[in-house]
């Protein structure tokens, strides 16, 4: 530890020294070509240090809400880096360690190196990679730095994406990736650029020191938003996000829905903290996206046939919720009420923890479905509760807290939400009140879709009976894959359960974000009864653990028989009298069809008596597929005279460089 300056803390030097072991994980297995799994575990184990490593730190840092900031010498014309670590980055941070361990115990069993020698190597590397560059982000002080460490997460997470390059889904969804991400990156040159402007260096200026009402400012929100909403996958900048989510490996679809969909937020967050006085119209336009993106988010899931994809799109919706949170935030500090800001960004910081919790906790079981069953399919599985019993228990619960039910942590944090709702219509003011009220019945409605989904995904993939072989074949997976899935499910129970608590964690990240919050002489206990969920949230486990054993205790005192369940009049139910995913969700597809735009394929009748036929439906995404792809290539049809352009000689080439030059300096003089 002496190799780091003197200027930086401890929890800060935890945090650099886990995130220097991360980024070096992968390296073992790159040499270690004959013993492929010892490189795997060597990565595994490294990555789980640094990121214990890294989690002290952060916790150190938000209890004792110490900052720490180092400044790197630098020849480079944009002037010297600096890298630091407050309570917000902390928090952060958090997710960040809790999911890469759970992630890189998990790629152990989900892609073991003996089964898959050539790509394990490289995954690991890239994993490791990638999560180092996930941690090292939010302890970037300006923007060189920050766009640095954000392309080598793009880059990191695009090859981690690709790891099954021969399949060509796979290689369309990370090009896709890898456009959008980049497009996004220019949004954020903008952003960076123009914070440069209004300042003597690229260095992050202090939280509240900036004033967000001139046109500087709203050049600087609308280019952030766009930058920082593409990496978080906001509708209708998402297009990027269900195909990488569905065709990465199981453990690196966590971690991209866990955390680096987070890291779009998070930049969005620390730009806002620069503002003081900021204008109405930020929050609500953030509150109207956030609308927009979770009710979307959840129709598309309900449509959905791959267990994948649809996880993907939940995460679109949760995003939602979490803009919505930050949004309350914007137009509480709008109109000058503290309480709102609290509750909102609250319900908002928590909301990502939360997230990352269960939503990695959902991809996890998902993967070892896939990993068994061989499908993502959902009509091709069924019956896997009884042959699975762990995972369907774990998946039960990362769905349940998905859905904000309690006890969970999912509900604590839209409760927070819910709080900033209702407390804004009471007393708030201006043009915000109606959208803070139409907001409520939003989320509610959310809510209720979410529900419908996980039920009709629940039923379909582990109830009923199997609908294929290889289903009926699944059995549980090691414990590499159920362990980081058990302790997912514990923090999400912990956080549903002791909410109490939560206070002297979130307030440190939220002071940070508004100094003035610290002010204002109110908390998070004081504008949430969180005390009263704590005992609330007891006392439903008690209540269902009891009605449990009443019923047991019932059962296994009535007298027992044998006869035939009823059956509907058949003597012989098959598997394909169950309902499937289309059949569960087609009224509500057919309810947002003008959105959702459903395709289906129906068998043509042409006889008396006609030979059997099949029936396919699908959602498309509508966004990527209707709009921006026959958009592109119309461009490309008008462009294509461009082409005659490119001779492949070099003379004509530097023909057109010349003559460029000539007319940049004739408009320049």
């Amino acid at each position: 530890m002496d190799a780091f300056p003197a200027g930086l803390t401890e929890p800060a030097r935890l945090v650099i020294t886990g995130t220097l072991l991360m980024g070096a994980s992968g390296l073992p297995g790159l040499f270690l070509k004959k013993s492929p799994t010892e490189g795997q575990l060597c990565a595994a184990l490294l990555v789980v240090l640094g990121s214990l490593m890294g989690l002290f730190g952060a916790l150190a840092t938000i209890l004792t809400e110490q900052t720490a900031t180092y400044t790197l010498a630098s020849t480079l014309p944009f002037g010297p880096c600096a890298i630091g670590i407050d309570p917000l980055s902390a928090f952060f941070l958090i997710p960040v360690c809790i999911v890469a361990a759970c992630c890189a115990v998990y790629g152990t069993g989900y892609w073991p190196a003996a089964q898959h020698p050539r790509t394990a190597p490289r995954l690991s590397f890239f994993f490791g990679l990638l999560a180092a560059s996930l941690a090292l982000l939010p302890l970037a002080r300006d923007g060189v730095l920050f766009l640095v460490f954000w392309e080598v997460m793009a880059l990191a997470a695009f090859f981690a994406l690709a790891t099954e390059d021969w399949n060509r889904e796979v290689r369309d969804a990370a090009k896709i990736y890898l456009v959008v991400t980049h497009i996004g990156t220019l949004a954020l040159f903008a952003t960076f650029s123009l914070l440069r402007t209004g300042g003597d260096s690229f260095a992050f200026p202090g939280a509240a020191t900036l004033d967000g009402t001139g046109p500087l400012a709203t050049a600087i929100f609308l280019t952030a938003l766009f930058g920082c909403g593409m990496k978080a996958g906001m509708m209708p900048l998402h297009i990027w996000l269900p195909g990488a989510h569905a065709s990465a490996p199981s453990h690196v679809s966590a971690i991209m829905s866990g955390i680096i969909i987070k890291m779009g937020i998070y930049g969005l967050v620390r730009i806002l903290s620069f503002y003081d006085t900021v204008p109405a119209w930020w929050g609500i336009v953030l509150l109207a996206a956030g609308i927009v993106s979770s009710i979307l988010g959840v129709a598309f899931a309900v449509g959905q046939h791959d267990l994948k994809r649809l996880l993907a799109y939940h995460s679109i919706e949760n995003i939602g919720i979490i803009v919505m949170g930050i949004g309350v935030a914007l137009i509480g500090r709008a109109i000058d009420m503290p309480g709102l800001v609290l509750l909102g960004m609250a319900g908002a910081l928590l909301h990502v923890l939360n997230h990352a919790l269960f939503k990695s906790l959902l991809f996890l079981g998902a993967g070892a479905v896939i990993h068994d069953a061989g499908t993502r399919e959902i009509d091709r599985l069924g019956g896997l509760g009884r042959r699975m019993p762990w995972t369907a228990a774990l998946f039960l619960t990362g769905a349940v807290a998905i859905c904000g039910l309690p006890p969970l942590n999912g509900f604590v944090s839209e409760y927070l939400i819910y709080l900033g709702f209702f407390s804004g219509v009471v007393s708030g003011k201006g043009a915000a009140v109606p959208l803070l009220g139409l907001a409520a019945p939003a989320l509610a409605m959310v809510g209720g879709l979410a529900v419908l989904c996980f039920v009709k995904v629940f039923g379909t993939v582990f109830l009923g009976l199997p609908r294929t072989t290889e289903a009926a074949a699944c059995h549980e997976p090691g414990w590499a894959m159920r362990g980081p899935m058990v302790f997912l499910a514990i923090l999400c129970a912990m956080i549903g359960l002791a909410p109490v608590a939560l206070p002297r964690f979130l307030e440190p990240a939220l002071f940070t974000w508004n100094p003035q919050l610290a002010f204002a002489g109110e908390g998070l206990a004081d504008a949430a009864p969180l005390g009263w969920v704590t005992i609330l949230g007891a006392l439903l486990v008690l209540m269902a653990l009891g009605i449990g054993i009443v019923i047991r205790q019932r059962l296994q005192a009535a007298p027992r028989g044998t006869t035939g369940t009823w059956d509907c009049g058949f003597a012989r139910p098959t598997t394909r009298m169950q309902y499937t995913a289309s059949s569960f969700a087609e009224m509500l597809v057919k309810l947002f069809a003008g959105v959702l735009r459903p395709k289906s394929h129906q068998p043509e009748v042409r006889s008396l008596f006609p030979v059997g036929g099949t029936f396919a439906s699908h959602v498309p995404e509508a966004v990527l597929e209707l709009v921006i792809t026959p958009l592109l290539t119309a461009a490309d049809r008008r462009l294509s005279l461009a082409r005659r352009l490119q001779h492949g000689q070099l003379h004509l080439y530097i023909l057109y460089i010349f003559v460029t030059l000539a007319i940049l300096l004739a408009w320049a003089y």
